[in-house]
C-alpha cells in the first residue's frame, strides 16, 4: 500500500536524524519539522529534552525505546489518525539505525500514513567517508553480542565476507572486540575506528588490527567514548583463490626495488592476505 494512500487523514510521521556530536550538524529541514511537529517520540526524553531546550522549539514528548516500543505504537496510530505530526528521534544519529524505531515505521507504512525521511547526521557514514577503506560494498552488524564467545561466533560467520564491515561498539568492550577481531579475521586484516566522531575529542585509529589493538591498549583515552569499527573485507575468493590479484608476481616485482618487508606490507594492504604468510613468500622470491 502507498504511504500516501488511505488512512491517513492528513497524519504524517517524520523520522528525524539528530547529531551524533556537534549540534552545528542538525540540518535547517530538521530543525523545521521539529519545531512544526505536534508530538515528538523520542528513545530519552531527557537528552532529546536538552535538545529541543537548545534549538528553542518546545513539545510534548513520548518515551519510545527498546523495551516500550510494541506498547507506544497505538499511542503514536492514534495521534496520526487525528491528523497530528509525528518525529521521530533517537538520541544521536538516524532513527532505526541500531536505535529503535522500526516497528512504529512498519505500522505507520501499513496503516497508510505518510511516512518521510529527515536526513541528516549517521555515526556509520561518518566513520566509512573518513576510513578510507572501499566502500562500494559494505556490511553494518551494529554492536556485536556482548560474551565474547557469541561475538566471536559472529565475527568467525563475517571472516569471509568481501565487503567492508562495519561495527558499534561501547568503550568497555572496544578491546575485548579488537582482540576478537585480531584472534578471528587476523592480526593483519586492517581496521579503522572512529572514536567520538564530531567531537571535541574525535579521534581516528587505522593499521592492521594487531596494530590498532596496541594503540588502543597504549592511549590513555583508548577507552573512552563511542566507537565505529570499520574493517576491510576478505579478498573474494574463487576454488580457494583470491582473485582480481596476482600477489606473487606483485610481490615478485616489489621484492627487486624494495626491501622485503617493505614489498610484503604493501601487498598485504592491497589484497587483504595475511602479511606474515606474504613475507615467507617475499623472501623465497628474493632468495630466488
Amino acid at each position: 500500500m502507498s504511504s500516501s494512500a488511505a488512512g491517513g487523514a492528513g497524519g504524517r510521521l517524520s523520522i528525524v536524524a539528530t547529531p551524533i556530536g556537534n549540534l552545528a550538524d542538525l540540518s535547517d529541514r530538521a530543525r523545521k519539522v521539529l519545531a512544526s511537529a505536534d508530538l515528538i517520540a523520542a528513545e530519552d526524553t531527557r537528552h532529546s529534552s536538552r535538545l529541543l531546550q537548545h534549538l528553542g522549539i518546545s513539545k510534548p514528548l513520548l518515551a519510545l525505546h527498546d523495551h516500550n516500543e510494541r506498547d507506544r505504537v497505538g499511542r503514536i496510530l492514534s495521534a496520526l489518525e487525528e491528523g497530528s505530526h509525528v518525529a521521530l528521534v533517537s538520541d544521536a544519529g538516524t532513527p532505526l539505525i541500531s536505535d529503535p524505531g522500526y516497528i512504529v515505521v512498519r505500522e505507520a507504512r501499513k496503516a497508510g500514513y505518510a511516512v518521510s525521511p529527515i536526513p541528516g547526521p549517521c555515526a556509520l557514514v561518518a566513520a566509512l567517508s573518513a576510513a578510507g577503506l572501499p566502500t562500494d560494498r559494505f556490511l553494518f552488524a551494529g554492536f556485536l553480542p556482548a560474551k565474547r564467545s557469541g561475538r566471536r561466533s559472529a565475527l568467525a560467520e563475517l571472516a569471509g565476507q568481501s565487503a567492508t564491515l562495519v561495527f558499534y561498539e561501547s568503550p568497555h568492550r572496544i578491546l575485548d572486540l579488537m582482540q576478537d577481531v585480531v584472534d578471528e579475521l587476523g592480526g593483519d586484516r586492517e581496521c579503522v575506528l572512529g572514536r567520538e566522531l564530531t567531537k571535541a575529542f574525535e579521534t581516528f585509529y587505522g593499521g592492521s588490527a594487531d596494530s590498532v589493538l596496541a594503540e588502543l591498549q597504549a592511549d590513555p583515552n583508548g577507552t573512552r567514548g563511542e566507537f565505529v569499527v570499520v574493517v576491510k573485507g576478505a579478498p573474494a575468493v574463487v576454488d580457494g583463490q583470491a582473485i582480481g590479484l596476482d600477489s606473487d608476481k606483485l610481490l615478485q616485482l616489489l621484492v627487486a626495488e624494495l626491501p622485503v618487508k617493505k614489498a610484503a606490507k604493501i601487498v598485504a594492504e592491497i589484497s587483504g592476505l595475511g602479511k606474515n604468510e606474504l613475507y615467507q613468500r617475499a623472501l623465497q622470491f628474493k632468495g630466488d
